[in-house]
């Protein structure tokens, strides 16, 4: 490499900028206001306008405070619209911290089974390196969530109320991940040292202790069972003197994790449509189903999330919020920011492009709550987000139709919905990606 930055380069730079005066002038509104603020698209209300003539009846939003537990607010709500509308009870919220509890437990179990099915390997192999890196968070996907769901029941809001751990997971996880580490370390070396199946069972079972201990001090004691006690909007009481997890999902609820399918829009060259795949190191239980996504094009998707929302059910979707959004006002708008314009620049992408180059990522979990159409095209969609009334309309955002297509990643839909040419392609035995994969 021989091209240099040097003085004759940089004069002509400034040189450049100084011939045409309004660029002082835009150099200060940036300077002043920020990028995105300069260059806001003022036609973002009326593209946005939040009215729908498909929607789902929900409540209140919840707030996932600071943590990454979007995925699983997402999938509770999912539950809880269900319970709501069955009992006449529309803000209804169940535990989230209840489900976080088992999550943080199962994730420790997986990452140390991980560790010993590994630990032949070099510390420096790239599967070793991602498991280390990423021993246990609060992120997931949504047959993380069905898993939990399956094996721990649900409770309400009020059995298990959040905590300032749960509130704000940095500390958390701090902890957290500098102790599976050091435990890692210490399996890697046993399996070195030829340990007995026994005594790694045994020092697995005390290193499972100490997490447990971790999560019940953060997070407080998970029920075996509880006291319900709800009053519906119509005054009607719903009560059981002792109740279970388990069985307050099996009796309340209609909803059956195991009915429901992820797709995903990948337009990627190393990934077929109607192929399924997985990730490795992606699931969080031992013993817990794989979590699967079929490749399909953009409009099936669109096409299948439109005939859920019409059959009065949410929609669990995986996205990209961090690109194009107005996370106050609440606007998912496709170029919300011209600052191409702004700069003179290309910095457009397609979706497939943004995948391969690490522009594009599922950096979020949201629930798709209605739609708008028009001559059954739609232009906007309806969207419950868990961060709290204090954005968009009282939570709730909008976005628009190239969003959609630009930077949602998958949603979650009702086997009822697919076709038996894609269930067929669905139960196939999956792809495996890679860790580090875009979509992972």
């Amino acid at each position: 490499m021989t091209k240099e930055i040097n003085k004759e380069i940089l004069a002509d730079f400034n040189k450049n900028l100084n011939q045409d005066a309004i660029n002082n002038v835009l150099k200060n509104a940036v300077a002043q206001v920020g990028i995105f603020s300069a260059t806001e698209n003022p036609e973002v209300k009326t593209i946005l306008n939040p009215s729908f003539n498909v929607t789902v009846d929900t409540g209140k939003v919840s707030d996932q405070k600071h943590s990454g537990r979007c995925w699983l607010f997402s999938a509770l709500n999912t539950l809880r619209t269900d319970f709501a509308n069955k009992h006449n009870l529309k803000d209804f919220e169940l535990s989230q911290n209840y489900l976080s509890f088992w999550d943080r437990l199962e994730k420790s179990n997986y990452f140390y089974q991980e560790i010993l099915q590994t630990a032949d390997l070099p510390v420096e192999d790239r599967k070793v390196n991602s498991l280390f890196s990423y021993p246990n968070g609060d992120g997931g996907l949504w047959q993380n969530a069905a898993n939990l769901v399956k094996k721990y029941g649900v409770v309400p809001n009020y059995v298990m109320p959040e905590t300032s751990a749960s509130d704000n997971t940095t500390e958390f996880d701090d902890v957290l991940g500098k102790l599976l580490r050091k435990n890692g370390i210490e399996l890697r070396q046993m399996v070195h040292d030829k340990a007995t199946k026994d005594e790694l069972d045994k020092r697995l079972d005390d290193m499972l202790a100490e997490v447990y201990k971790l999560c019940v001090y953060s997070f407080g004691m998970p029920p075996t069972d509880f006291e319900l006690s709800l009053q519906a909007d119509d005054g009607k009481l719903i009560a059981a003197d002792k109740i279970t997890p388990k069985e307050f999902l099996k009796r309340y609820f209609t909803i059956d994790v195991d009915d429901f399918v992820d797709l995903v829009n990948s337009p990627q060259t190393n990934k077929k449509y109607h192929q399924v795949y997985s990730i490795d190191t992606e699931s969080s239980m031992v013993g817990g189903k794989t979590q699967k996504f079929l490749n399909l094009p953009m409009e099936r998707l669109q096409e299948l999330a439109i005939e859920q929302l019409k059959g009065n059910d949410p929609i669990w979707f995986g996205n990209d919020v961090l690109e194009d959004s107005d996370r106050k006002n609440g606007y998912l708008l496709g170029n919300i920011y011209q600052y191409d314009q702004l700069f003179g620049i290309d910095s457009q992408m397609d979706k497939a492009q943004r995948l391969d180059y690490g522009q594009g990522e599922v950096s979020h979990a949201m629930t798709l709550t209605g739609v708008n159409l028009i001559q059954g095209q739609p232009n906007r969609w309806k969207v419950e987000n868990s961060w709290g009334e204090k954005y968009g309309e009282k939570g709730y955002y909008t976005m628009d139709q190239k969003w959609f297509e630009d930077y949602v990643y998958d949603v979650v839909i009702n086997k009822k919905y697919l076709t038996e040419k894609e269930l067929s392609e669905y139960n196939q035995e999956p792809v495996v990606l890679s860790a580090w994969d875009a979509l992972a």
